[in-house]
């Protein structure tokens, strides 16, 4: 497996990018625009995931990089959630909510197979050499 240097390379963070995008979409262009709290809720989960897979990337440190996979994962879950507050109270269709709900469960799939990863690892981080 290549080194990875740069969180923007995970493929991880690349779909809780494209994934936000979605929301972000969803939430300028449909009534939900109008119901300010759950649209801020939903775009500051979705944003969290990606977030937080680049910000543990960034602590150099591998138990702390699980740490923030699993903050990420549970974002994602509570995405999920959110979108099904989104088809109950009629801002995105049955298909759409099927749709994202799939994809955000892909997600934390992949999050939580790269956890188990990084688990059977030893190398503990950049932060740990000694220069």
């Amino acid at each position: 497996m290549a080194t990875i240097t740069r969180f923007e390379d995970l493929e991880i963070w690349q779909e809780a990018r494209r994934l936000s995008k979605e929301i972000i979409f969803i939430a300028k262009n449909t009534e939900l625009n109008r119901d300010y709290k759950l649209k801020e809720q939903i775009k500051d989960s979705s944003g969290s995931v990606m977030d937080n897979i680049a910000e543990g990337f960034e602590r150099n440190g591998n138990l702390e990089f699980r740490q923030f996979l699993s903050i990420a994962k549970g974002s994602a879950g509570e995405t999920r959630s959110q979108l099904y507050r989104l088809l109950d109270n009629e801002y995105i269709t049955e298909e759409n909510s099927k749709i994202l709900i799939a994809q955000y469960e892909r997600l934390s799939i992949k999050i939580h197979n790269f956890i188990t990863y990084l688990n059977k690892k030893d190398f503990k981080g950049t932060k740990f050499i000694d220069s």
